[in-house]
């Protein structure tokens, strides 16, 4: 995926969550070899070393760091954000890239599973990372949403703090992914005039191990018209630094172009309930 073209990001340091696999991993990796200082943010100490030695040994770059982070866990986020900040670096790209499909359960903090890591973790995440992404604008957030956010017609507020219903979990990963949508369009609002800028993305359908606990042979099936992790980064790196895309902040992008989002998507008045809870939540 190497770019001629691509921008140099020497200096800059940037945070990826669920970076030891898939898009994540193909993010960090272009990222370390465009010149930034980057942080691997992941649930498996093993993967993310295994992870870590890969990247440096493709990019060249030895500013390549690990930080462990569990994002059904209130605990670890604050632990990995609390690891960041005291390094006492400036943090200029948070990639909320981490996520998961198919998947049953309920979060250690107490959510339905797809929403607790997909939403609230990096809901959570970022605003403890905020203050240091402000202090070193210019700086982007990009929060890897899904065009599967168009397949619901609603939220069930009281089913966020219960276990997945559905067999499948793909109707909750649904609301999770519509809710990394309301999220990022709501901080971008937020944020507007900070120097902080939002991104929220579909990286295509891609065959990554986001589907893991979907059972096989699904799991085969469904990956058979899928596109490459290599591809499927692209429109995380586009928005992570593409110089034509600075200056904008709350929209959503699909094959590295703005696209509009679903019509209950562009819903602000429940990006701004979203948001609310999410703080209620955390209180």
């Amino acid at each position: 995926m190497s770019d001629s073209l691509a921008p140099d990001i020497s200096g800059r340091v940037a945070l990826v969550t669920g970076a030891n696999t898939g898009i994540g991993l193909v993010t960090a990796r272009e990222l370390a070899r465009r010149g930034a200082h980057v942080f691997l943010a992941c649930r498996s100490a093993s993967h993310a070393q295994a992870a870590l030695d890969a990247i440096r040994a493709a990019s060249g770059n030895q500013k390549v760091e690990a930080l462990a982070l569990d994002l059904g866990d209130f605990a670890s986020v604050r632990q990995c954000a609390n690891a960041f900040l005291a390094r006492g670096l400036p943090l200029h790209l948070l990639v909320n890239n981490a996520g998961l499909a198919g998947s049953r359960g309920f979060t250690a903090s107490g959510f339905e599973l797809a929403f607790g890591v997909n939403h609230m973790g990096h809901f959570l995440l970022t605003q403890l990372l905020l203050e240091r992404l402000k202090a070193s604008a210019p700086a982007r957030i990009v929060t890897v949403a899904s065009r599967a956010h168009t397949r619901t017609d609603g939220i069930d507020w009281n089913a966020l703090r219960q276990p997945t219903r559905t067999r499948t979990a793909i109707h909750e990963y649904a609301v999770s992914k519509l809710a990394n949508v309301w999220f990022s369009a709501e901080l971008g609002r937020r944020l507007a005039g900070s120097g902080v800028t939002t991104y929220a993305l579909h990286p295509g359908v891609v065959a990554s191990d986001v589907w893991r606990s979907v059972p096989w042979p699904f799991r085969s099936l469904i990956k058979l018209r899928m596109i490459s992790t290599e591809e499927g980064a692209k429109t995380s790196l586009y928005c992570a630094t593409a110089p034509q895309c600075a200056g904008e902040s709350g929209l959503y992008y699909d094959k590295c172009r703005v696209r509009p989002a679903s019509s209950l998507g562009q819903d602000t008045a429940l990006a701004q309930e979203l948001w609310q809870r999410s703080e209620a939540w955390l209180a």
